[in-house]
């Protein structure tokens, strides 16, 4: 049996910082628990998508799961941080909206469902406000809230919690000793866990143990993912020259800036001698020796080649300036898409569409949702809602 969390690295040298930085996160923690800090609901439904690890677990793919799977039903809106963006405050996406103005994800989900709503807040509670209430985006029937598990000013209906097969947060430790950003016991907010990024291949004794070393509590509901790669698309030119596939003859450059390249390069299944990869870190800005780093990498590979990126940073390679044309016309950008493992999509959607149909912006229960202080008070509610599903 593989082993979990194969790809944690654990600087025990920094662990007396970790206990110090452990400290801080439990008592911030703790003042939310008591109500010292106040955790706001809204009376429109709120699901959020995040993970109590520092990037990697996969919640890009994740929340535009959840937008397949609502946005011929209702008006969605995703809001996001904006990571990295080079605007302040509230930024609703549209036409002419740049990928500076609201950070690669945003943006990313934007260029791909022009039919929602992409807004970015670092506030998240003032971004919930003005998509509710700006005449723009007041019809908004469901906000998915990207990145926001530790956002703890916003009490979502739904809490889902991601975390990566490769990095299971049990064996992990706080940061800066491993990349836990709070103890695991963080875990216990959750209504939804999803163990993302599993191999294909894993075995019913694997799914048992995985559950078991959960220790979820009745409340809470397990799910697993893996991911599934579609054709090749250029990042400059057409999209219909897409690829179906790798060819065994071709050397590849693997460039990537994301938290962890480990799965995709695992997932290629290219020959090690035939691959090369350049990996930056998550969200990296490429900066001109970047630029002049990849063109000369390139360069030197013996013919055929291609490039392989991820979605996420062919977004940010199209805005920068300095590519050669060898480049752009062999960069391809490997999308992908996550699948429910064990026959457990349908309940998934279900648990979703559900909370969506029954939960109403007028919902007397808001108030009430608000002063709860129990532990469970950040569990999905039962708010009373009726929407009108509009035909697929």
């Amino acid at each position: 049996m593989r082993v979990e969390g194969d790809f944690i690295k654990i600087n025990e040298w920094l662990t007396p910082l970790s206990w110090i930085y452990g400290i801080g996160a439990r008592f911030r923690n703790w003042l939310f628990d008591v109500g010292l800090k106040k955790s706001k609901a809204f009376a429109i439904p709120v699901i959020s998508v995040g993970n109590i690890t520092v990037g990697g677990s996969g919640k890009t793919p994740h929340v535009e799961y959840l937008v397949r799977l609502l946005q011929d039903r209702v008006k969605v809106a995703v809001l996001s941080r904006g990571y990295k963006r080079k605007s302040h405050g509230y930024v609703l996406a549209d036409a002419d909206t740049t990928m500076p103005q609201i950070g690669d994800e945003p943006y990313q989900m934007h260029q791909k469902f022009p039919n929602i709503f992409v807004a970015v807040d670092k506030k998240r509670c003032n971004g919930i406000e003005r998509i509710t209430h700006d005449e723009e985006t007041k019809e908004t029937d469901v906000i998915l809230l990207d990145d926001a598990f530790q956002h703890r000013y916003v009490k979502p209906g739904i809490n889902i919690l991601l975390i990566d097969y490769h990095r299971i947060i049990i064996y992990d430790k706080l940061l800066p000793a491993g990349r836990l950003r709070e103890p695991s016991s963080g875990k216990n907010r959750a209504d939804v866990v999803i163990i993302t990024k599993c191999p294909k291949d894993l075995k019913p004794m694997e799914f048992r143990v995985l559950t078991k070393a959960m220790d979820l509590f009745p409340y809470q509901e397990l799910f697993f993912t893996t991911l599934e790669y579609e054709k090749l698309t250029p990042v400059f030119g057409d999209r219909a020259n897409q690829l179906e596939r790798i060819e065994k003859n071709f050397n590849v450059l693997l460039l990537t800036g994301i938290a962890s390249p480990e799965q995709i390069i695992h997932d290629l299944k290219v020959d090690r001698t035939k691959l090369t990869t350049l990996s930056f870190s998550d969200h990296h800005n490429f900066k001109s020796k970047d630029i002049n780093k990849i063109n000369d990498t390139f360069d030197e590979m013996p013919e055929p080649k291609i490039i392989v990126t991820t979605e996420k940073d062919a977004v940010r390679l199209k805005s920068t300036e300095g590519l050669s044309q060898s480049v752009q016309d062999n960069i391809y950008a490997l999308p992908i898409r996550v699948k429910f493992m064990l026959e457990q999509e349908e309940t998934f959607n279900e648990k979703i569409i559900s909370y969506v149909r029954k939960n109403s912006r007028n919902s007397i229960l808001v108030k009430a949702k608000n002063d709860h202080k129990s532990k469970n008070s950040d569990h999905s509610g039962n708010r009373s809602r009726t929407i009108s599903f509009r035909d697929n």
